[in-house]
């Protein structure tokens, strides 16, 4: 079946969407085709590999595994002006790069509360 622009542009809609549908199918079917001929060919090819891919139709997606979990890290340094903390982990805070550039040390911004949630974990 061939069609040329004229054609195509007398179709309503309606009919456009059902060739489209067609087509998509047939598509669908030549390349799940194609790709078992392919398997068959790479199978052939490498006898024995234990490397081979399993055919299309056994792939299934595994289930991701749930992240582990994490101790809760507490902060160590805090800004007296804003009362913002930080853990030390991670990229230095503006607040903390800022008092630096001015003269100021780590240790002036460390957290010294014993047995709290900020105690201190050396």
């Amino acid at each position: 079946m061939q069609f040329n622009n004229s054609d195509l542009d007398k179709m309503t809609v309606d009919e456009l969407w059902s060739i489209h549908e067609e087509i998509s199918a047939v598509l669908s079917e030549r390349i799940v085709t194609q790709k078992r001929e392919l398997e068959k060919r790479l199978a052939i090819l490498r006898p024995g590999s234990d490397t081979a891919e399993p055919p299309l139709e056994s792939r299934v997606a595994k289930p991701r595994k749930s992240r582990r979990k994490y101790p809760k890290v507490f902060p160590r340094y805090r800004n007296p002006g804003t009362a913002e903390t930080w853990s030390g982990r991670g990229r230095r805070p503006r607040w903390l790069v800022a008092a630096e550039a001015l003269g100021h040390t780590i240790d002036e911004f460390r957290i010294l509360e014993p047995g709290g949630a900020g105690a201190r974990m050396d």
